[in-house]
């Protein structure tokens, strides 16, 4: 009997889900940024103002999960005149698309401090799903005793796929605006306090 129950209390502790803990991005301390190709060169930019959690466990990094939010009118890539134009209906459309959203759906792929973070992203008012490599920086705690994680996610869109199909054909024949779109989120968290 004593067997039965030592097994039945093994497997059960072997089964209990981890207990992740839950991180608030710091703004102050995250970026969300793109570059794209612009003619013959690139182009840089960033969201100034996002927000949301990750859930992470170290040692388990299959229960990392995510959500975040970014607000449409705060891109930035340094020239006002552009940004008012991403802003417009011709690209972001932020008064009627206010806001550009992820969420997670499932982890794959873990290894180590990487894992490939499938999820549902909403851009432009469209919505569909993304892979993300990520890959964690550590945890660690800060001056002010706040235990803090890291994260550095990348990835590539096609902005046709958000219906970001904005463009104008230049002399020589090709487009001025490409259509791939690489990602990189550089986010630090804050453990949320209970």
């Amino acid at each position: 009997m004593n067997r039965i129950l030592s097994s039945v209390i093994l497997v059960g502790t072997l089964a209990a889900p981890v207990l992740a803990e839950t991180y608030q991005i710091d703004p102050a301390h995250s970026s969300a940024m793109f570059r794209i190709r612009h003619m013959v060169g690139k182009v840089s930019g960033r969201f100034d103002k996002l927000q949301g959690t990750f859930d992470y466990e170290k040692d388990h990094p299959k229960s990392f999960q995510a959500t975040g939010e970014i607000d449409a009118a705060s891109i930035n890539t340094h020239v006002e005149k552009r940004d008012e134009h991403l802003r417009s209906p011709e690209f972001f459309d932020g008064a009627k698309c206010p806001k550009l959203t992820f969420k997670s759906t499932k982890v794959a792929e873990a290894q180590g401090d990487k894992l490939k973070l499938h999820g549902d992203l909403t851009m432009h008012c469209v919505t569909k799903p993304v892979i993300l490599d990520v890959e964690f920086g550590g945890i660690t705690k800060d001056p002010w005793g706040n235990q803090r994680a890291g994260v550095i996610a990348t990835t590539h869109l096609n902005r046709k796929d958000f219906g970001l199909t904005w463009n104008k054909v230049l002399e020589a024949g090709q487009l001025m605006v490409g259509e791939d779109v690489e990602v990189t989120l550089e986010i630090e968290g804050t453990a949320k306090k209970n």
